[in-house]
């Protein structure tokens, strides 16, 4: 399939605002969707590491207005394990049932008539733990005397591949350079404005169990079969519904569902509907958070700086539990693990390693960030070695123009983009050669000024067949394989000729409605006001599959995609109802302006609603043979996105865009104050659908970026206890985001997606960490200083610098 010119055309604003800014948001703690719901409060674990010896609920179910109460054996007794991506022994439940195994899990709920009763009664609630030593360190857990957290297993690894792509180490023994480096990358969240929030009822019906739940969660909806496994109930008997706002998510809200479980089992034994509404320090303690990850690369080199080949050793922290999806952060970019560079060759271990920490999940960019540090900050030392400016070396390794689509070793096919031309107005607007002689005359001067440069493929419509690859190609059951890359949408007109557009990605922000009203209208030749986009999600009612969701940068490639089809099957059948009015044949006209008029006598036409409702009100006046039919459904489904094949290649994404970085960076030499100073990108997101809301998502990512790489980190102490509060995670403000900004894009279209459209909401998270990294290492070069972790903030530096020696490795 090939990339059509067509696209929106105009720019809209964003119509999701007015509700929002006068208040009117259908936010799910403002709905009540149930009469008579009782409210749930969730008993923590203050230990990384327990046993649980007992738990005696009795004093808080005495409680006056308590409901109900659950432990363990409640969950135990009712509930199975939640199914995990791999047959691993490390069983996970939505409360600790043998041991606690992070601060924060819930071991116990009660539910009462409102939370303040619930509240008094959980402290009512008394266990019995016997504390066992934690590990929290992944490579502290990797070792054989190290604390167990899952006794059935052989150890805290809970998956262990290797993969071989290309002559490796052919391309090593011949090489001219071995560069090496050890990185390793931060735990940080998204903690988005509104927490997690659901409202659960089992019904048990004549023929079984039943679960309605209200969540706001954001999908994937994989997640749906994970949670009907965990409920042991068909995933046609959980209906999940989801209101038309969340308050945020970048992925966090996709780990809600073991609290759909949790609230699921807390009205069956209440009897009635519970909700239940996370506060803060919940969400810091036990919601989710991108995998820490320590990594070591290698890298074989030419004299010229020509990467030939790439070793990878990925060691990902995933918590106390490998909850699905993971270990997909592992894999998300297996495609694209080269970046945007020839590499021919590449070793990978993959490694997920449990420890007594929240467990992970999805996080803005996941997968990417981790990688994009690893690998951006191994071509700056890269460069170091042969001599080179890091811009120089990246712009002999680059993809070129005339490669595309171009093939990497691991499976990945990016299908368009000019790599060069990118960075070429990426030097040019930021002016580079001036930038750097600013850095010669500030380094006279005595200060601290660095310029860092990323490169990255931006990967996006995710083809969930990557998560196999987890599973030896040799223990994959024939003919269950996993791929795909779908979404549906549903497009009905109604008599007085009013377009309904049904949406399944779950938004959270992004202006899914904006552009779906834009893609439509443009597709009926109809006034924007003539469409109306309903983005709240009913899995009863609304076209799903397993890979719909609001992940990945789904949006823009896939489902607009699945909107041009249901658009053009539209609009054949409003045709011919308007070429039945004119008395003319279908071919000869036309939708544009709200009408349906001939080709070449614009003049005569009748209106699009006149036509709608000819076929609504009078079908039998419609040719033999035309259906009277004006809804449509569409599953866009590209077939690039094929299960990993035996050798384990896999194309992870549909397609690739690409961002080009580059950030300045001071550091006060008396105070150790790390200060971003100027930042230039420049994105190719393919066509762009409205530019508008490409510059909120890039604004939205750099200000993800910013805190991941300055100032956010879920940090731990040895005995396993975690950061909780804003006091100590701290979030950049509009006061920290102040810098200069420069964005400019560049549009190479997909040739796989109807409107040529790639993701655009993930890139600057990936590569601004890894550019004021490299920024920083670039400012205190001088010093001999060398920057392989985040966050970079005062305190860091300040050791850094006064660290003697300068080989301390963060």
């Amino acid at each position: 399939m090939t990339a059509t010119t067509e696209r929106p055309g105009r720019p809209t604003a964003r119509i999701e605002d007015p509700a929002l800014l006068t208040g009117r948001g259908r936010f799910l703690d403002d709905l009540d969707p149930l009469p008579g719901t009782l409210t749930a409060a969730v008993v923590r674990s203050p230990h990384p590491h327990a046993r649980i010896r007992g738990v005696r609920l009795e004093r808080a179910r005495r409680h006056p207005g308590v409901a109900a109460v659950i432990g363990p054996d409640e969950v135990a007794e009712t509930l199975r394990p939640f199914p995990l991506s791999l047959k691993t022994p490390m069983p996970y439940y939505p409360t600790g049932t043998d041991k606690v195994r992070f601060v924060g899990e819930p071991v116990a709920v009660v539910v009462a008539a409102d939370r303040y009763l619930a509240e008094d009664a959980a402290e009512l609630v008394e266990i019995d733990y016997e504390p066992l030593p934690p590990v929290v360190d992944v490579e502290k857990a990797l070792l054989p005397d190290a604390p167990r957290l899952h006794e059935g297993a052989d150890g805290n690894v809970a998956t262990d591949r290797a993969f071989e792509f290309g002559d490796v180490d052919g391309h090593f023994a011949t090489a001219d350079h071995v560069v090496k480096g050890k990185y390793t990358f931060p735990r940080y969240s998204s903690t988005p404005m509104e927490c997690y929030a659901v409202v659960a009822h089992w019904q048990d019906e004549a023929d079984g169990p039943a679960v309605q739940a209200w969540a706001n969660f954001h999908g994937p909806f994989s997640m749906v079969p994970v949670l009907a496994g965990a409920l042991g109930v068909p995933a046609s008997r959980v209906r999940l519904m989801i209101p038309s706002d969340n308050g945020g998510s970048f992925g966090i809200k996709a780990g809600i569902y073991p609290y759909v479980a949790l609230m699921a089992l807390a009205s069956k034994y209440a009897g009635r509907p519970v909700r239940w509404t996370e506060d803060r320090i919940e969400h810091m303690l036990a919601s989710s958070a991108g995998s820490d990850r320590v990594m070591w690369f290698e890298a074989a080199v030419s004299a010229d700086g020509e990467v030939r080949a790439l070793r990878a050793d990925l060691v990902d922290n995933v918590g106390a539990y490998l909850r699905p999806p993971e270990p997909s952060t592992l894999y998300r970019c297996f495609g694209n693990i080269t970046g945007a560079y020839t590499i021919d060759a590449v070793r990978i271990r993959s490694r997920a390693v449990v420890t007594n920490k929240t467990p992970t999940g999805l996080n803005r960019g996941f997968g990417g960030q981790q990688l994009y540090f690893g690998l951006e900050r191994l071509m700056d030392k890269i460069a170091e070695v042969c001599g080179l400016d890091p811009v120089e070396l990246r712009q002999r390794n680059l993809v070129g123009s005339e490669d595309f689509p171009y093939a990497t070793p691991t499976g990945g096919v990016y299908d368009s983009g000019d790599y060069q031309r990118a960075l070429e107005m990426l030097l040019k607007n930021a002016d580079y050669q001036a930038l750097r002689e600013e850095q010669r005359a500030a380094r006279e001067r005595g200060e601290y000024y660095g310029i860092g440069v990323a490169t990255i493929v931006d990967p996006s419509a995710t083809n969930i067949g990557y998560v196999s690859l987890a599973t030896p190609a040799e223990q994959r059951t024939a003919g269950r394989g996993k791929s795909g890359s779908t979404e549906h949408v549903r497009v009905s007109v109604d008599l007085n000729g009013i377009v309904s557009v049904l949406l399944g990605t779950v938004p959270q922000g992004q202006g899914h409605a904006t552009v779906a009203q834009a893609v439509v209208a443009e597709q009926l030749g109809l006034p924007l006001d003539q469409v109306r986009p309903v983005v709240e999600m009913d899995t009863a009612t609304t076209p799903w599959t397993v890979t719909s969701g609001s992940y990945s940068s789904r949006f823009a490639p896939l489902l607009t995609s699945a909107l041009v089809e249901a658009g053009e099957k539209l609009a054949e059948t409003v045709k011919v109802a308007g070429a039945t009015l004119l008395d003319v044949p279908p071919d000869e006209v036309e939708l544009a302006d709200g009408q349906v008029r001939l080709r070449d006598e614009p003049e005569r036409s009748v209106l699009f609603r006149h036509a709608a409702g000819l076929v609504h009100w009078d079908p039998g006046a419609l040719p033999e043979g035309t259906t009277a039919r004006l809804y449509e459904e569409a599953a866009f489904t590209p077939p690039q996105s094929k299960a990993a094949g035996r050798n384990d290649q896999i194309n992870s994404s549909l397609c690739y865009g690409f961002v080009a970085e580059l950030a300045t960076v001071t550091i006060d030499a008396e105070t150790r104050q790390l200060r971003l100073e100027k930042v230039v990108t420049v994105h190719d997101p393919g066509t762009i659908l409205n530019p508008t809301l490409l510059e909120g998502q890039i604004h939205g990512a750099l200000a993800h970026a910013i805190g991941g790489a300055m100032f956010e980190e879920m940090r731990y102490t040895d005995a396993g206890q975690p950061t909780a509060t804003f006091m100590d995670y701290l979030c950049p403000t509009t006061a920290e985001t102040r810098y200069a900004l420069n964005s400019d894009h560049l549009e190479t279209p997909s040739p796989l997606t109807r409107l040529g459209a790639k993701g655009c909401g993930e890139g600057s998270s990936m590569s601004l960490p890894v550019a004021i990294a490299n920024a920083v290492a670039d400012a205190l070069a001088p010093a001999g200083v060398d920057i392989t972790t985040l966050p970079l903030h005062g305190n860091v530096l300040n050791e850094l610098l006064n660290d003697n020696d300068n080989e301390r490795d963060l």
